[in-house]
C-alpha cells in the first residue's frame, strides 16, 4: 500500500506540473492575443490617419501653391506604403484570432486537468484511469501546442507574469466566488 501511495504522489505531481504548465501557456496566449490586437488596432488608425494625411495635401499641392505640402504628403505616403506592406506580411488579426483560439483551447485542457487533480485528491478515480485521462490530455495538448503559433513575444510573458503571480487572475477568493452564488449557497456570509 505504502508504494501504492507513494504512485499516487508521483502521478499527481506530475499533472500538477502538467497543470501549471499549460495555465502560463494559456495565459500567455490570451496576452500575446491582446498585445497583437492592440499593435493592430494602431496599425490601422495610423493608416487611416496617414491616409486622409496625404490624400488632404495632394489636394493642397495641386489646388494650392505650396510645393512643400506636396513633398511632406510624399513622405507620408512613403511612411503608409510601408505600413500597409507590413500589414500584407504579417496579418497580426489573424494571427491574434489564432492566439485567442489556442487559449480558448487550452482554457479547457486547463480546467481537464484541475479536474483530474481533484478527482485524485477526492479518491474518485482509479491510477489506470489517471494515467489514461493523462495521457489523452497529454496527446490533445500536442496537437494543439502543433497547431498553434508560437508564444515569443517577450511582453507577453511580462504580463502573464504579472496576471497570474501579482492580479492573480486564476485564482479567487471564497469571497468572489460567493458573488455569484444563491446566498444558499455561499461559503462566506456578510
Amino acid at each position: 500500500m505504502a508504494q501504492n501511495s507513494q504512485v499516487n504522489i508521483a502521478l499527481l505531481d506530475q499533472i500538477r506540473e502538467c497543470y501549471g504548465r499549460v495555465v502560463w501557456t494559456h495565459k500567455t496566449h490570451e496576452k500575446c492575443a491582446d498585445i497583437l490586437n492592440t499593435r493592430n488596432n494602431r496599425i490601422k488608425f495610423w493608416q487611416i490617419v496617414f491616409s486622409a494625411v496625404t490624400t488632404t495635401g495632394i489636394f493642397a499641392a495641386v489646388l494650392g501653391e505650396i510645393p512643400e505640402v506636396g513633398y511632406v504628403s510624399a513622405v507620408i505616403s512613403l511612411v503608409l506604403t510601408i505600413l500597409n506592406a507590413y500589414v500584407k506580411k504579417y496579418d497580426l488579426g489573424g494571427l491574434s484570432q489564432k492566439h485567442a483560439d489556442a487559449a480558448s483551447s487550452l482554457w479547457n485542457i486547463r480546467e481537464s486537468y484541475l479536474s483530474l487533480i481533484t478527482d485524485m485528491n477526492s479518491a474518485a478515480i482509479s491510477e489506470d484511469d489517471v494515467r489514461s485521462k493523462r495521457d489523452a490530455l497529454q496527446t490533445t495538448l500536442h496537437k494543439l501546442y502543433k497547431g498553434s503559433p508560437s508564444t515569443n513575444v517577450g511582453k507577453a510573458y511580462q504580463m502573464a507574469s504579472k496576471a497570474l503571480k501579482n492580479n492573480e487572475e486564476l485564482t479567487f477568493s471564497d469571497e468572489e466566488i460567493d458573488m455569484f452564488l444563491p446566498t444558499s449557497q455561499r461559503k462566506t456570509q456578510k
